[in-house]
């Protein structure tokens, strides 16, 4: 496989009457004005954000189970495959959002010399979805998305789909579709070995934890600090845009820990000897593919490939651990291997 090389008027009315009715116009028109904005009916920039806002919040708190809210598995073709393929030239390629910062996931190895191609966990799955719509596991066209970038990169269309670490949650499905889950993984604290920080609980008061802009451990944080499960002190005031940048932090002294995903921490961890985990995990969550909502065709097909993926003992899931992940993240994947699929019942 691929591996295994390098890789968003009052006129009429007349006298007193008619002031008094305009000043109570005028009063219930101010009152009623940032209701109406508030729904999205002002006309201006911000139009529909009020409405758009409430209806992502009551679909969020309803939702349960992100990583079974996938299509089921099909190889049938449809119109965004077809878009796809009829690229011409050199355009005819997949478009995928990855990062190239994340060791081990997608990045470019150092000690390669000259111009690195990607590589990663993340990278082989690209391109095992690139083998599979277009037959070729090299016509895939990688495009650096920061963390705060992959919705709207999905949406706007800059990209086909994005293989990025990218967990699936209830916020993140009101603006992009999901494939099934391809890794499990949960939120974990890294910090200096030194630090009398113990895991994620009562040593993080009044500390600074570094977190990525528009990621799930920035949202974990500020609802856990709001419930009162994480110190009130505790500042999240540090974000970045790129995951990263928090161990650059962290190495600078700005920061006393950062908090990402366990599978990304392990790699950090990994790059710099004098930071090490603290604590388990105190999520669970679901790496899953992003794609645009209404790309029903190429969700589905991408949920096939997944399953053929996990069940190829070659050159498959258990390879690409094997290859990436195993020297960080120890010789046994049972951990992170994501449960048996389940999808929705929707034909």
């Amino acid at each position: 496989m691929r591996a295994r090389r390098l890789r968003t008027g009052l006129k009429g009315w007349g006298g007193v009457g008619a002031m008094a009715v305009g000043c109570a116009l005028a009063v219930l028109f101010a009152l009623l004005l940032p209701l109406v904005r508030s729904h999205g009916e002002s006309g201006g920039p911000e139009a529909g954000h009020g409405l758009a806002h409430g209806s992502a919040t009551r679909a969020a708190e309803e939702c349960a189970d992100p990583e079974k809210q996938t299509l089921a598995p099909s190889g049938a073709d449809g119109p965004t495959i077809d878009e796809i393929r009829g690229r011409e030239g050199e355009k005819r390629k997949l478009i995928v959002g990855v990062d190239q910062n994340s060791y081990r996931w997608g990045y470019r190895d150092p000690n390669s010399g000259g111009d690195a191609e990607l590589e990663g966990f993340d990278i082989d799955l690209a391109h095992r979805i690139a083998e599979d719509i277009l037959g070729d596991a090299d016509a895939v066209q990688f495009k650096a998305i920061p963390t705060n970038q992959r919705e709207p990169a999905v949406q706007d269309g800059r990209v086909d789909m994005v293989v990025r670490t990218m967990t699936i949650n209830c916020a993140r499905l009101e603006k992009v579709a999901f494939s099934a889950p391809y890794f499990r993984t949960g939120q974990q604290l890294l910090a200096p070995k030194a630090s009398p920080i113990t895991g994620y609980d009562e040593s993080l008061a009044g500390r600074s934890i570094c977190t990525a802009a528009g990621s799930t451990a920035l949202s974990t944080l500020e609802q856990d600090r709001e419930d009162g499960r994480l110190a009130a002190d505790a500042d999240l005031g540090t974000t970045v845009p790129n995951q990263l940048d928090c161990l650059v932090r962290l190495q600078l002294g700005e920061v006393d820990a950062v908090v990402t995903d366990g599978a990304l921490a392990a790699s950090q961890a990994a790059q710099d000897p004098t930071v090490q985990l603290k604590g388990d995990p105190f999520t669970t969550e679901y790496y899953g593919v992003a794609m645009k909502k209404d790309a029903d065709d190429l969700v589905r097909r991408v949920n096939r490939i997944l399953e053929q993926w996990r069940a190829d003992r070659t050159d498959g899931w258990q390879s690409s651990y094997d290859t990436w992940l195993s020297p960080t993240m120890g010789d046994d994947p049972a951990r992170s291997e994501p449960p048996a699929p389940e999808y929705l019942r929707r034909s």
